[in-house]
């Protein structure tokens, strides 16, 4: 194949990143988001032919001048571009009415709309996983640039402290490195002590509970807060108090190559003797089958369940070799027995009763029907917006037509001379000129807005996709759809009170309360 066929088959593509205003829209910084793109389009086939870029613009309005840009061009008979490629669909836009419009004014020019970090292909189920993806903002994925993953290395590897919170017991402080000041520690000597003295009764053989029940009957706290067991154990499986520097132990990413380890970084509050012997003696201490991680895809209602006793999250673990699966309140988890009345849940039957409840309550022709006339109706709303707009155009349009119209008489009847007439005249067209265009646009926009309603066989097969993926889709799938409509369970005693996302179209209801008495234990498994 030679070059000029290789690029020939290429699709074009137009780039779109996004940075926004809002303080709480934490994301990649643009030129990061460049980046992946191109990458993206390299190793996928794609030309690309248009970039676009938004900087201080919210994701929550159409009104941005590249965006518009972009989807002016696409909209064209002959568009640049086929396929509009985005880090994550939140950067092409946050509200879901703008996406129902834009999106589907796209499709009929036939340029889809493609996330990098979340897939959706153009199947009937997966233009419901892309919306499931718009509405919750659920799959999110880390795209590091490989300059600022090599810096840190750099960094790491001359015995900087890269975290931005010290570990307790030390201050975090900057230090000169030529023209730039880098991190480091030095010791906090009010905090010091109470480190050597958590390290010393570990190597006792006190066990975790033990020292927190220490430290907590003391009243020593740890930045004002109750010591827990999950504190203490970070504290003592922390390297930086041998005064070792550690960086990129868990780094997820395969190409971030081995950890950096550098010892003597910075004073040491431990010796290497102590920490070693802890590790030790906590792994002999440790069960023989060892609590496993709490994951996330391991359990389907983490971060939905709450306890209404203490209000801390309920959290999903395992016993029994995996046996057993429950849900225990947080602060059961943290700080032991007493320190919550709330109930430990049976992790299987509690979510068959959620997967059940969204099943029989949302997942309905009724519901989904009226999901997506609310849709149509905020999209019409949009529309009679825009079609106001450009009623009032239309207005101040043909009153400079006429204003024109009188000076082109009063020029030829020479009631007025041209010096006087012109400055006059070039100002009006110059006002027509403005008006026309933005009439054009906003007939452009009233066209984007028109929404197709699905038909009721349409909706009956949404229905029927959300069930399957209910109950047989993949863990991220059903965990996205779930969220979707449930905002949150909180436990009490034996009574679960669920909070929908959106009232109910039957009755309004948003939250509502039921027995869970089948599913509800004084403890765990023995």
């Amino acid at each position: 194949m030679t070059k000029k066929q290789q690029f020939q088959s290429l699709t074009p593509a137009a780039l779109y990143a996004r940075v926004s205003s809002d303080r709480q829209d934490v994301d990649l910084s643009v030129a990061a988001q460049m980046r992946a793109l191109r990458d993206y389009a390299e190793k996928n086939g794609y030309a690309i032919a248009r970039e676009y870029i938004d900087e201080a613009e919210s994701g929550r309005i159409a009104d941005r001048p590249q965006f518009r840009k972009m989807i002016e061009e696409g909209g064209k008979a002959t568009a640049p571009f086929q396929v509009i490629l985005v880090w994550k669909f939140s950067r092409f836009t946050r509200k879901r009415e703008h996406a129902v419009a834009f999106k589907s004014m796209l499709r009929r020019k036939g340029i889809r709309v493609v996330s990098i970090t979340e897939h959706a292909d153009d199947s009937p189920t997966g233009k419901l996983m892309e919306a499931i993806i718009e509405s919750v903002d659920e799959f999110y994925s880390e795209n590091l640039a490989q300059e600022v993953v090599r810096g840190m290395r750099e960094a790491a590897s001359r015995g900087y402290f890269l975290a931005s919170r010290a570990p307790f017991g030390y201050n975090r402080i900057k230090v000169s490195d030529g023209v730039k000041d880098r991190p480091t520690l030095e010791i906090d000597p009010d905090a010091a002590p109470i480190v050597q003295e958590i390290f010393e009764s570990s190597r006792r053989g006190n066990g975790l509970k033990e020292i927190c029940k220490e430290l907590n009957g003391r009243g020593i706290t740890i930045r004002g807060k109750r010591w827990q067991k999950s504190t203490v154990h970070n504290m003592l499986t922390n390297e930086a108090y041998t005064g070792t520097a550690v960086w990129g132990v868990k780094s997820k990413d395969d190409k971030a190559g081995d950890p950096v380890r550098v010892e003597n970084a910075w004073p040491a509050l431990v010796s290497r003797e102590t920490f070693d012997a802890v590790q030790n003696g906590m792994h002999e201490r440790a069960p023989a089958q060892q609590r496993p991680a709490r994951v996330g895809s391991q359990y389907l209602l983490s971060g939905l369940l709450r306890c209404g006793v203490c209000g801390k999250p309920y959290s999903g673990q395992a016993a029994k070799s995996g046996k057993f699966a429950y849900y225990v309140c947080a602060s059961l988890l943290r700080e032991g027995s007493g320190s919550c009345t709330g109930r430990y849940l049976n992790a299987e039957r509690v979510e068959d009763y959620i997967i059940e409840k969204v099943r029989k309550r949302i997942l309905t022709e009724e519901t989904i029907t009226e999901l997506v006339t609310l849709v149509a109706e905020e999209i019409d709303a949009l529309a009679g917006e825009v079609n106001g707009r450009l009623k009032a155009i239309d207005a101040e349009l043909a009153d400079v037509e006429t204003r024109l119209e009188n000076l082109y008489q009063a020029l030829e009847t020479r009631q007025l001379p041209i010096e006087a007439l012109s400055p006059r005249i070039l100002s009006l067209k110059a006002r027509q000129d403005q008006l026309v265009a933005a009439r054009e646009e906003a007939e452009d926009q009233l066209e984007r807005r028109r929404a197709d309603v699905p038909t009721s066989r349409e909706i009956k097969g949404y229905v029927a996709d959300f069930r399957e993926f209910l109950m047989e889709g993949t863990f991220p799938e059903r965990k996205a759809l779930i969220r979707n409509f449930v905002k949150g369970i909180e436990i009490v005693d034996d009574e679960a009170t669920l909070t929908y996302t959106i009232p109910m179209p039957q009755d309004g209801v948003t939250r509502e309360s039921a027995s869970v008495l089948d599913f509800v234990q004084s403890g765990p498994p023995r």
